[in-house]
């Protein structure tokens, strides 16, 4: 009996002098996560500040979905119960958005914890910690605000116009940030029919070959259009932010705004290069 105490207490030594020179790598410590109950039947929704870009839970007995871009929804997989018991598991759910990360201690609840189960958590900047994708550059909440500022301001006189069926087509601005490109656009609609928007493309062409139909074109996506709006009467303005592009002097940046109807009424406008470069900086 004594040999086998001193064998337990040379183990235990050996396992304390292991640990004292083992070296752990800093980070954040699972207990002092912020805790999220999840009882059965019930579904818990993360609202994050800008888009959800990642998320990992680390078990299976947690199933998740984003319903919106904003917005990770989980709950208890409906076979849970059939393999343990509810109090005996717990997780981590780890979200990343555009500029942070964050991560949950998700603990199963019973009847006791229920009561203190928040089904709808906001996720804030205190839980997060930053996070610098490369390639990201401005969050999409930010490009809100930005193009938000922008539409205070007055059109001004126009840096380009052109007019087709009844309608005039202006640039207003044109601002760059960082890597971004701000197109201030408006529209007036001189006939008594409402426009119903279809579409607006944005491609880079040549030149002299604007109006030809077998034209090589790159088409571009905006990275945010600031208001979605099916139609106007008269009017419409909006802001579109385009990622940092170049190209040649004998290309140009080719905007089409579309009609939703067949054979729908088509504006175009045009941007070069040297427009582009002489972009404003984007105002405070």
């Amino acid at each position: 009996m004594k040999k086998l105490i001193y064998c337990l207490g040379v183990l235990l030594m050996g396992l304390h002098a292991y640990a004292q020179n083992t070296n752990i790598a800093n980070g954040i410590k699972k207990d002092s996560l912020p805790i999220v109950y999840l009882p059965p039947n019930v579904s818990v929704h993360f609202i994050s500040p800008e888009p959800i870009q990642y998320v990992d839970i680390s078990t299976n007995y947690i199933i998740g979905d984003l319903p919106l871009k904003n917005v990770l929804r989980i709950k208890q997989a409906a076979d849970t119960s059939k393999y343990k018991p509810v109090l005996s598991d717990d997780a981590v759910v780890t979200i990343a958005g555009e500029k942070f990360i964050v991560q949950y201690h998700v603990i199963f609840a019973n009847l006791f914890t229920t009561s203190q189960v928040h089904t709808c958590v906001e996720i804030l900047p205190a839980d997060c910690r930053p996070l610098d994708i490369a390639g990201i550059g401005f969050s999409q909440p930010q490009l809100e605000k930005m193009a938000m500022s922008l539409v205070s301001h007055s059109p001004g006189k126009a840096k380009e116009q052109t007019k087709a069926y009844g309608l005039t087509g202006k640039i207003n601005h044109l601002y760059t940030i960082g890597d971004y490109l701000f197109i201030d656009l408006s529209y007036q609609n001189q006939t008594r029919l409402r426009y119903d928007v279809g579409d607006f493309k944005f491609k880079v062409d040549d030149k002299k070959m604007i109006k030809a139909t077998n034209q090589q074109s790159v088409e571009l996506q905006p990275v945010l259009t600031l208001f979605s709006v099916p139609g106007f009467g008269k009017y419409y303005r909006n802001i579109f932010v385009l990622k940092k592009l170049t190209f040649p002097e004998n290309k140009v940046l080719h905007i089409e705004m579309s009609e939703k109807q067949f054979s729908g009424r088509v504006i175009t406008l045009n941007i070069s290069y040297k427009d582009v470069l002489r972009a404003d900086i984007l105002p405070e």
